[in-house]
């Protein structure tokens, strides 16, 4: 902020045009700070540099030009990116009835202020470093692409990937440019396009689940993964151009599960709900049968609730998170547990960093299309969270977590639905090397043998044919 100001000052002095704005006696004339000689006495100056985290109550302006307001340092997670969108509402109590509020910057990641001002009224343009191929325009930005370069584009459809703006940016310079930055920091950095960084930056993605209606006691022994069945008529909040996906077709016969698990992740220190997850296990693919959050950590209610949920699924082992509470979670549910289902209960303690366990747990699941999920657990995790104020909402959602997760520390608000997934997740990972397809053959090898035996014992438990007298005899 303080180097705009000190530019704006450079040019009113060194440029004979503008030299008649300089200050005059008696007149502000810092850095940071100064008026223009026909402004008028104010409390404010005629130019005044601010930081975003600065103090600007109490200033008035025409004019306000946010540059470059949003950096790495300050858009990392979702706790400081909804803290720089609260810092620019002030702008409008600061700007003066018909002033105008100018953004300049370039987005950081998919969550950008710059693309939620845009439900905030603001009108955008993007300028590219070069021009855009004119395929992609539509999804990588919409309405917002500048007339200047659709207009160029448009006349001459040859000149894509060429530089917009050659003076400052010419092609070899932009090779260069990419090479080091890489696809990915090059798409967001100098063509403004998040879509390409969103794939690269969110390893989870709702199109490699399987969505299938899941029956509490048996599965198909295998499922067959594709894209030519999409689901459209469940709440995706999923990034641009993800889908749900039902399984194309199911091999073998609907077999029991092998195993299922309840997790719990009892609310703690900032936490204002209880996650769980219901996962099942056949022949290396899990079944997300149930999972959601409940209000409230110790209640009565919620203890009585887990236990039904674990006699509905009919678990074979319930694990609970213990970093909180030093495991008073456990001794609390113990009698409630034992009163409705007992079953076995073991604690589970984490000291790798979540956001990485997380990842590293169900990206590798994930990618293999190992994880299927009931339809029902997607829509009731939508429900959930509809009375809680819109724009926190989402954040609740186990898709919404699953989708917006990424390395960094802190990079999710909340995470407890998605944490107690990947932790009934990783109960079954061991397991996870079964294959399906030598687990149907052993099965049916298992089915053959006791035919066989049936048949074999048949003929040994047989009568024995009374001696008749036939034709040989005579």
């Amino acid at each position: 902020a303080d180097d705009f100001s000190t530019f704006t000052q450079r040019i009113i002095v060194e440029m004979p045009i503008c030299r008649h704005l300089i200050a005059k006696e008696g007149q502000r004339w810092s850095k940071i700070a100064f008026d223009v000689a026909p402004a008028k006495a104010s409390g404010s100056a005629s130019v005044k540099s601010v930081g975003i985290s600065g103090q600007i109550t109490g200033s008035r302006a025409d004019i306000i030009i946010a540059d470059d307001i949003e950096v790495p340092n300050n858009s990392m997670t979702q706790m400081m990116r909804e803290k720089l969108g609260e810092a620019v509402k002030e702008f409008d109590a600061v700007l003066k009835p018909k002033g105008r509020i100018i953004y300049l910057g370039t987005p950081q990641n998919e969550m950008s202020l710059y693309n939620t001002l845009c439900e905030r009224g603001y009108e955008m343009r993007v300028w590219t470093a070069r021009f855009p191929n004119i395929d992609n325009i539509e999804k990588s930005y919409s309405n917002r692409l500048a007339p200047y370069i659709i207009d160029k584009l448009e006349r001459d459809p040859k000149i894509e990937r060429e530089p917009t703006d050659p003076l400052r940016f010419n092609e070899d310079d932009l090779l260069e440019r990419e090479l080091s930055y890489g696809r990915s920091g090059f798409s967001l950095q100098f063509m403004l396009d998040t879509a390409l960084s969103d794939t690269d930056r969110y390893p989870l993605k709702l199109s490699d689940l399987m969505v299938m209606s899941c029956d509490l006691e048996k599965a198909p022994e295998k499922l067959i993964y594709g894209i030519m069945k999409p689901i459209s008529n469940l709440p995706n909040v999923g990034l641009s151009g993800d889908r749900l996906y039902a399984p194309e077709s199911t091999v073998g016969d609907y077999v029991p599960y092998d195993g299922s698990v309840l997790a719990i992740d009892p609310s703690g220190r900032g936490k204002d709900e209880t996650a769980y997850a219901v996962v099942k296990m056949l022949n290396g693919y899990l079944y997300v049968t149930d999972a959601g959050g409940l209000s409230g950590g110790y209640g009565k209610d919620v203890m009585e609730t887990l236990a039904l949920f674990a006699k509905k699924h009919k678990v074979n082992m319930v694990l609970i998170e213990s970093n909180f509470g030093d495991g008073m979670f456990t001794e609390l549910f113990k009698p409630y547990l034992q009163e409705t289902f007992p079953v076995s209960i073991e604690e589970v303690r984490h000291s790798k960093q979540k956001e990485l366990r997380i990842i590293d747990t169900l990206e590798p699941v994930m990618n293999q299309h190992r994880l299927v999920i009931d339809p029902r657990v997607i829509q009731k995790d939508y429900d959930s969270v509809q009375n809680r104020p819109p724009e926190k909402a989402m954040r609740y959602m186990l898709a919404y977590q699953m989708t917006r997760i990424t390395k960094d520390r802190g990079s999710l608000a909340h995470d407890d639905r998605l944490d107690v997934l990947a932790m009934a997740v990783q109960y079954w990972v061991e397991q996870m090397a079964a294959n399906a397809d030598l687990e149907m053959k052993d099965r049916k090898s298992h089915l053959l043998d006791q035919e066989l035996d049936k048949f074999i014992n048949g003929i040994n438990t047989s009568k024995i044919r009374p001696k008749t007298d036939t034709w040989m005899s005579l």
